[in-house]
């Protein structure tokens, strides 16, 4: 699988958690982010955790897996049960599979593909100057060359916002860092810490720990961003210079 898909797993049987864990991590391309035996536990931290799909068991006490899909409010789902009786209103939902246990991994990595074929954002084409993503206003050509900041949404962390250099700010729904720097000409753009992908002309001055940009902040002074550690060697990398003060 060229796609790498971080997962969600919920079943509220620990031996059936834990081989569905097994087996995820051995298909190539797949990351679990969590695994939970409880459902209200899993809501209670989606917000705060980054991941593309979730696999979540049906029969469940209190909370069953068709009720959390819906709570996930469209993020993608592969539903696993030991009970075929499920599998209409599992569609109904737009599942991405429906797979009976007991799972065969060949069954979970054919599900999984599906969920990577779905998942991915269309490539940007070489030389494209642009790539078609979905926003919260439709579908959108977001220029490369117009494209100035991307920073994670306080209202839903799995959205992105895109500063553009005319002051318009996009809602990206539903995206990942990771995807967003596949599709960026990586000359250009860099992720400079957990929440921000800068584009490098954005850059004015820089130190060991903080870029000032040419981009107006809240008070129209320029916005000044943080330099994460994790991300210092990549931002050198590009610039070709330390930052001061190292």
């Amino acid at each position: 699988m060229s796609t790498r898909i971080r997962c969600l797993l919920l079943d509220d049987e620990l031996p059936g958690l834990t081989y569905l864990r097994m087996l995820c991590e051995q298909i190539e391309g797949v990351e679990v982010v969590r695994a939970f035996n409880d459902p209200l536990k899993l809501l209670a931290e989606a917000d705060q955790l980054e991941f593309d799909l979730c696999i979540t068991d049906i029969e469940m006490p209190g909370l069953n897996g068709l009720a959390v899909a819906r709570l996930l409010q469209g993020k993608p789902v592969i539903f696993t049960t030991a009970y075929k009786e499920y599998a209409a209103e599992a569609f109904d939902l737009e599942a991405i599979d429906y797979i009976r246990k007991p799972i065969q991994k060949e069954r979970l990595e054919k599900a999984l593909q599906k969920a990577a074929d779905k998942i991915q954002p269309p490539a940007a084409a070489p030389g494209r100057q642009f790539v078609q993503l979905n926003t919260s206003q439709g579908k959108a050509l977001l220029y490369f060359d117009q494209l100035l900041l991307l920073t994670t949404s306080d209202q839903d962390k799995r959205d992105k916002l895109a500063t553009l250099d005319n002051n318009q700010t996009l809602v990206l729904k539903n995206i990942s860092f990771d995807q967003l720097l596949k599709l960026l000409p990586a000359q250009s753009f860099c992720r400079i810490n957990k929440k921000e992908i800068l584009a490098l002309r954005a850059v004015n001055f820089f130190s060991h720990e903080e870029i000032t940009t040419h981009i107006p902040g809240p008070d129209n002074k320029p916005l000044i961003l943080t330099l994460g550690e994790t991300y210092k060697a990549g931002f050198t990398a590009r610039t070709g210079n330390k930052p001061q003060g190292t």
